[in-house]
């Protein structure tokens, strides 16, 4: 699978949560060698949440939410955001443009 962004994603972690480094890179390393082609391949092979047309992942021992759009006929995982479990819980993040309410 290939992310975009990875920039984006460091970028987030690394300003306001440098303890997830090491989670984000064990993460970016599971999902590049992945070929998702269905949400039935990605069900068998992670943890993670999914909300309407989001994939919330755990990072970090349940620490951390990276919340994630997967394009699988391109085989893309977007970066929508990372957040700690408490931010993740005040529903902000259902506010981008991206996200569905269907």
């Amino acid at each position: 699978m290939r992310i975009i962004s990875k920039s984006k994603l460091k970028k987030l972690a690394s300003e306001n949560y440098p303890d997830a480094k090491s989670a984000i890179q064990a993460w970016t390393k599971l999902v590049e060698n992945q070929e998702w082609n269905n949400f039935a391949e990605l069900k068998a092979n992670s943890v993670f949440d999914v909300v309407k047309n989001f994939v919330v992942f755990d990072i970090g021992g349940n620490k951390y939410r990276l919340i994630t759009y997967i394009d699988y006929k391109t085989k893309t995982v977007f970066i929508r955001n990372f957040l700690t479990h408490a931010e993740y819980d005040k529903d902000k993040w259902k506010e981008d443009e991206w996200f569905s309410s269907d």
